[in-house]
């Protein structure tokens, strides 16, 4: 299919993307009945058809018997579910996320798996490689993944990603730096300052997964990417004007602004955590003091907790506290639901969202979290816009990111009119999720 580059190539782009969805929607299809459906001219139909089945995209599927004495019959296409088939991958901080889809946006598979929150870029490519191939295996049936036939792998991590959201350059002998973008950490990768142009540099997994898989890699932030996938699919589906903020740990999030995602000048956009909410209070990773990372994202939560004469040592055992109506947890809770909604609206004055999604394993708490930040919010934001905004739970879970590298990579969403990267997947791909653990 052609890419994307003046008005014209993505007219055409467009006329490719209707002639591919209607195949996707209805199936086999003859040009006749594509002809109804799509609307475009007969001469500009049957030239889009004849490079779609010249790039091996459309296939001729079976001949529909006419009627005795009316012609030969007529020929039907339909996609070829082996032209092509995306990966997306979300390099969280302490685990992994794979989903792969075909052309026609049906699911191959899907696994996940939880890892070390230090272990290197290599292990973690290793591991992302395993779970992978483990979706080719010959008990997955006729729909497994084929490497073969794999068209780009879209990438999410944690932290900030400038650049624009391509490939790495296979002839520029780029190689993985130990000290780059460390697993885990915040801030941009080392040594490049955002401003200076240094930061172009291909990201390690890139260079680890092009030299693995030898297809393009784009790489983006995998909150901002999980914003993708719940403005496409998840919560804000449909939503022109999305703020996403996820409180994990690490706490981040992403803008949809007039349709678009946003990215900022230097891929820093949605660097939320490191808001100031109090002034003069600890130190963040990133070297400010005071950020909403600091107040609330899972260490900070648990470790407050603790504090207060609470025990646990995970979300699942804070939400078990905050069941039970442990006094401590729904103060803590009621507090940093306060810091963060009130973040939120002024973010709200800023940018004028319509809808705000919040999600990652803080959420798990629920009502005790979510209302105290509603409170916040319905409190600082200006009065007019109290009964415009929205506020909503995110529901794509973990799913999110892979789904938002998928987008990326399969290019087709209205989100992405200004951003290098489509949908109706997401019904068949959460369950696949939840349910692939492990591989």
């Amino acid at each position: 299919m052609s890419q994307p580059r003046g008005p014209l190539s993505q007219l055409r782009r467009g006329h490719e993307e209707l002639v591919l969805g209607l195949l996707r929607k209805h199936g086999p299809l003859s040009r006749g009945e594509l002809g109804k459906h799509c609307g475009l001219s007969r001469t500009t139909l049957y030239d889009i058809l004849a490079e779609l089945v010249a790039s091996g995209a459309v296939v001729t599927a079976t001949s529909q018997e006419g009627p005795r004495g009316r012609g030969r019959p007529a020929e039907t296409l339909t996609l070829n579910p082996d032209a092509g088939q995306a990966i997306g991958i979300d390099f969280a901080r302490r685990g992994l996320h794979v989903a792969a889809v075909n052309l026609a946006h049906e699911v191959v598979g899907a696994a996940s798996e939880p890892h070390d929150a230090d272990l290197p870029w290599e292990r973690r490519v290793d591991l992302a490689e395993r779970l992978i191939r483990s979706l080719t295996g010959s008990g997955s049936g006729a729909g497994a993944l084929r490497l073969g036939a794999l068209d780009a792998i879209g990438v999410g991590v944690v932290g900030p990603v400038s650049g624009q959201a391509t490939e790495p350059d296979p002839e520029a002998g780029a190689r993985p730096d130990n000290d780059a973008d460390p697993p885990g950490g915040t801030g941009t990768r080392a040594g490049a300052d955002p401003g200076s142009g240094a930061g172009e540099a291909p990201h390690p997994v890139q260079v680890l997964l092009r030299e693995r898989f030898g297809v393009p890699v784009l790489v983006d932030n995998n909150t901002r990417l999980a914003a993708l996938g719940e403005a496409i699919w998840g919560a804000a589906a449909g939503g022109k004007d999305v703020l996403y903020l996820r409180l994990s740990h690490g706490v981040g999030g992403g803008l949809v602004v007039g349709g678009s995602l946003h990215r900022g000048a230097y891929g820093l956009s949605g660097e939320f955590g490191h808001i100031t909410v109090e002034p003069g209070g600890a130190r963040c990773g990133c070297g400010g003091t005071g950020c909403l990372e600091t107040v609330a994202s899972i260490r900070a939560v648990l470790d407050a907790y603790r504090a207060a004469g609470g025990r646990a040592a995970d979300v699942p055992e804070l939400v078990k506290a905050v069941t039970a109506g442990d006094p401590a947890a729904l103060a803590l809770l009621r507090g940093v639901g306060g810091k963060v909604g009130e973040m939120l609206a002024a973010l709200c004055n800023a940018i004028g969202p319509s809808v705000i999604v919040v999600g990652g394993e803080l959420t798990e708490t629920g009502d005790a979290l979510i209302e105290p930040i509603g409170q916040a919010l319905h409190e600082h934001v200006m009065p007019v816009s109290r009964h415009r905004v929205s506020l909503r739970r995110a529901t794509l879970g973990e799913v999110a990111g892979a789904l938002g590298g998928i987008a990326l990579v399969l290019h087709e969403s209205p989100l992405l009119s200004r951003y290098p990267a489509g949908p109706d997947l997401a019904e068949d791909l959460i369950p696949t999720m939840k349910q692939s653990r492990h591989p």
